[in-house]
């Protein structure tokens, strides 16, 4: 399903969606045609505009993913815009969108997200705060992670502190050391 207020860009996108051999495309020109068609009709993907009228496409995730009685409500939503500053990103992950794209759009684009929706599918999360997709993308193996364990781990090793390099006597001959920069930090 597409949403978009702008009828040129339903029709890029079709025609986009129409290249990578999807057979049945939907389109609603707002948010509240999007809900109440999402109601009748399941869409395996939805795709939206961000800024639209009279509900643009974050209310309009929003108000899909805090209906649980919404039968769409888990329906993975690809936004894509032209707003793609960071708190626009991050406005939109906490809606609960699924993936973002920013304009303009290529075959190749909107190909490679629609791919990482349909072959990456992240779990669902309810909280009191947030309903959507879960926010973290990447597991990170932890060495003895015990999450969810009865059993107490052995023991812990410290890692050994790094410590600077020993001078030469030419190097220390040479002048000052120069201080470590702040930004870095050593591991310990």
């Amino acid at each position: 399903m597409i949403v978009d207020d702008n009828a040129h860009m339903r029709r890029l996108l079709r025609s986009i969606l129409e290249a990578l051999t999807v057979s049945q495309v939907r389109e609603a020109d707002n948010g509240v045609a999007a809900l109440n068609d999402s109601k009748l009709l399941i869409p395996d993907v939805i795709i939206t505009d961000m800024m639209m009228e009279p509900l643009n496409g974050l209310e309009f995730t929003r108000m899909l993913r805090d209906d649980p009685t919404h039968p769409a409500t888990r329906v993975p939503v690809l936004m894509i815009t032209g707003h793609s500053e960071k708190q626009h990103v991050e406005s939109a992950r906490d809606a609960g969108v699924t993936e973002f794209l920013a304009k303009p759009v290529t075959v190749k684009g909107v190909g490679a997200r629609l791919n990482s929706l349909l072959a990456n599918p992240r779990p669902f999360v309810r909280t009191q705060t947030f309903t959507g997709p879960d926010r973290r993308r990447r597991e990170v193996p932890v060495e003895d992670d015990m999450r969810g364990s009865a059993v107490p781990s052995q023991s812990v090793t410290p890692l050994p502190r790094l410590t600077p390099p020993a001078q030469s006597p030419a190097q220390a001959a040479s002048g000052p050391e120069v201080a470590p920069d702040p930004k870095r930090r050593a591991l310990r």
